[in-house]
Order: C-alpha cells, then structure tokens, then sequence
C-alpha cells in the first residue's frame, strides 16, 4: 500500500482530526540509536526524562515474556535484560499511550487498559509462537498498543464517536462501514498513518492497517501480526466474558495463520491466559 503520509496527516489536520507527534523523548532516542557510540547509561537517562513512560516500561519488563519476572530497580538494568531494540519498541508503545489522552475522560483510560491487556496477550502469543511467525514479543506488544489508537484519536475529533468505553461493551465504537459513513474516515486507516508517521515497522504499519482481516495482499510477518492481534482479542473477550464479532469469520484463517489446531483452542486458550493472568 503506497501513501504519501505527509498528504494524508494534512488531510487529516482539515477534517480537524490531530495525529499526535512524536514525543520529544523518542525523537531523541532514535537519533541516539543512530549514532555510534549510542550506550546503555545515554539511554536511560534519555527514557527517564518521562516518568509516565518510564512507569510503564517498568511494569512490562517485569513480566517474564520481556524481562523473564525479574525486578529491576533502575532503566539501566531494564534495557541490558530486555535488549535496546525491545526497549526502543516498548517506549514507542508507551509514548503512544501518554500522547493521544484525555485524563479527564475516563473512557480513554478504559480504552489503553484495554489495549494495554491485548498487547500483553499478543507478546505472549508470539513468544510461544516465535519459531514459526517469526514475530518477537516485543513486536507483537507495540502492535497491541497501536492497532486501534485511530479510536480516542477519532474519539477526540468526534464526542458522539463513542460516548463510553467499558470492558463489559468493548465494541461498541462503530463498524468500518458505519465509521466511512459517518465521518469519511475510519480508525484503521488513522492508525495506519499514526504508525507510519512514528516511523514504525512497515510490517507493523501493514498489520495495523488490516487488523480486521487477514489480508490476502500482504506476505510474512505482517500476516502473522494479524493473527496473532486477533487472536489475542479474542482471548481478552474471553477472558471478559464477552463476545467477540469478529473472531467467527477470522477463526479459521486465525489459527491456520498462527499453525494452531481447532481441536486445540480451548487448551492453547487456557495455557495463554493462564500465563497472562499469572504476569505479574
């Protein structure tokens, strides 16, 4: 899929919708990640001039699929244990979290716990997954966290998008269709440019882009994300006891995707949440 990301955000920007831009802390990462003599201590001290972010890298590095259940007490230790490139790819999922809110709404906090939740479930999936989608968890994580950030985005442009958001009605934003409709735009299409233009992975960009479908023109890895987003919210439902509309017409694309059995989902159900309900 070509695009000229720059044409899109401006089209965007006229329907009075706004991409977040890329955190300050970020931008400073990447352009120390791309020197020579990038090291750990640069790299922590750029991280912590975020609390908010640092909070959460914490708390996902103590999960045992990225820090494999240590405690660590400072960044440092986080980034030797889960690596600089796992790092850079959690914080860029963090940042996410911190840049498109409304701390006076709490649907938006519903909505990134929600995301956050599927994320985790998707890096376990790809841990266990690994050698045959060839998708690493800390990949699989930040997809978690943007496959739907075009919602509170949209959500923030239109107050009658989604009044609220709550675990027991995770799906209560509008369809694709319903979305074009209404408003000329849909969520999948806004993250996809947000992805892009945070400079993510294309693979990853693709697979926010298409987390509705397998998509049948894309190869690999962005494929694999797919499946393993949606199976991942199919397990968040499960796990809340909610129905997910999706899953029926994806299931079996889902699991031959992933090299799963039908006859084994509800054991590979019970072995990913057991794992997730036991993180932490």
């Amino acid at each position: 899929m070509t695009i000229d990301i720059t044409k899109s955000v401006k089209e965007l920007v006229a329907k009075g919708i706004k991409i977040p831009p890329q955190p300050a802390v970020l931008i400073e990462l990447r352009e120390l990640l791309a020197r020579d003599d990038a090291n750990v201590r640069a790299l922590a001290r750029v991280i912590t001039q975020d609390p908010g972010i640092s909070a959460m890298l914490f708390r996902a590095a103590r999960s045992p699929v990225f820090g494999r259940g240590k405690k660590f007490a400072a960044i440092e230790e986080v980034i030797m244990t889960v690596g600089v490139k796992q790092t850079f790819n959690l914080v860029q999922a963090m940042a996410l979290t911190c840049s498109v809110s409304d701390r006076a709404r709490k649907a938006y906090d519903t909505f990134w716990t929600r995301s956050q939740e599927i994320a985790e479930l998707a890096a376990i999936i790809a841990k266990d997954r690994v050698s045959i989608c060839n998708v690493f968890p800390d990949q699989a994580y930040m997809a978690g966290i943007f496959h739907e950030c075009g919602v509170p985005i949209l959500m923030q442009r239109f107050p009658d998008y989604c009044q609220t958001l709550q675990l027991k009605n995770t799906c209560c934003w509008p369809t694709l269709a319903e979305e074009d409709a209404r408003y000329q735009v849909d969520h999948c299409s806004v993250g996809y440019i947000v992805a892009r233009h945070w400079a993510l992975p294309d693979f990853v960009c693709a697979a926010i882009r298409y987390h509705h479908e397998i998509p049948r023109d894309e190869i690999g890895a962005a494929c694999a994300l797919v499946a393993i987003i949606q199976l991942a919210g199919y397990f968040y439902h499960r796990l809340n006891h909610v129905d997910d509309p999706l899953w029926p017409t994806l299931r079996s694309d889902v699991l031959k995707e992933l090299g799963l059995n039908a006859d084994g989902e509800q054991e590979y159900f019970e072995e990913i949440s057991e794992q997730f309900l036991s993180r932490q």
